[in-house]
């Protein structure tokens, strides 16, 4: 039971970070060349992230099962893509009226909602593997969902919604994050031969929507020398991690 309490504290803290990047960008919207520098710093981590989870499965279950869980978690994320109704980062809001940046908002919610189920997963997955890989999975899916709160909030905001509104939706999408950890320990729990599978398939999850959706927002909306900076930063700031993780 401990075990349990502590996955989903550190999942739901890691969720609150996108209530924070809404909150913050109600406060102090973001320029266009900063939002891209955080957006390509939140691509840069998933990156890392992604691949520091297939190379611990690898190493604990052996190249075929990583390659397998990868390619599963990057498919199953693809097919979600296409069947459940939500907005891409990338889509153009050049024109938009008011009522429809609301829905814009919605919409993108629905999207980070989407992916913050198989991202509580790996922190429940990487917890469940070791208690310090769970917490570095969760301290680095926080600073991935910042600018996630970003992106959620600003949209609704410019539609009309309050600020108390915008920034509730920006919290409420990151509340998924716990979701995905509990299916992950209930799932997990009993069969913890397919943890490393699992890792795996969470990278092939992170890796699919940071190539399909954060780098292309990135940089349609940022500098072009701050987007790729931000994943620089991302990927380095993550080495750092590792290290001090022991990853």
């Amino acid at each position: 039971m401990p075990d349990f309490l502590n996955i989903i504290f550190i999942s739901l803290l890691a969720g609150l970070a996108t209530g924070l990047g809404g909150l913050i960008a109600i406060i102090r919207k973001p320029g266009e060349h900063l939002f891209g520098f955080l957006m390509g710093f939140t691509a840069g981590v998933m990156i890392a992230l992604a691949f520091g989870l297939v190379f611990e499965s690898q190493e604990h279950s052996g190249f075929m099962v990583a390659t397998i869980g990868f390619t599963a978690g990057a498919l199953l994320m693809f097919a979600l893509d296409i069947l459940i109704p939500h907005i891409r980062f990338a889509v153009r809001e050049n024109g938009r009226k008011r009522s429809s940046m609301v829905n814009t908002g919605l919409l993108i919610a629905a999207g980070i909602t989407l992916h913050n189920i198989p991202e509580g997963i790996a922190v429940g997955a990487g917890y469940l593997h070791t208690p310090a890989l769970g917490v570095f999975v969760a301290l680095a899916v926080a600073a991935h969902n910042f600018p996630e709160g970003i992106a959620v909030a600003v949209p609704v905001f410019m539609g009309g919604a309050s600020k108390r509104k915008a920034v509730a939706l920006a919290f409420l999408s990151g509340l998924a994050e716990p979701v995905g950890a509990t299916l992950a320990v209930l799932l997990l729990r009993p069969f913890q031969g397919i943890v490393p599978t699992a890792l795996s398939f969470a990278g092939g999850v992170m890796i699919f929507i940071t190539l399909d959706e954060l780098v292309p927002f990135a940089h349609k909306h940022g500098h072009e020398h701050f987007t790729p900076l931000g994943i620089i930063a991302g990927v380095v700031s993550m080495l750092f991690l590792m290290g001090i993780f022991g990853i």
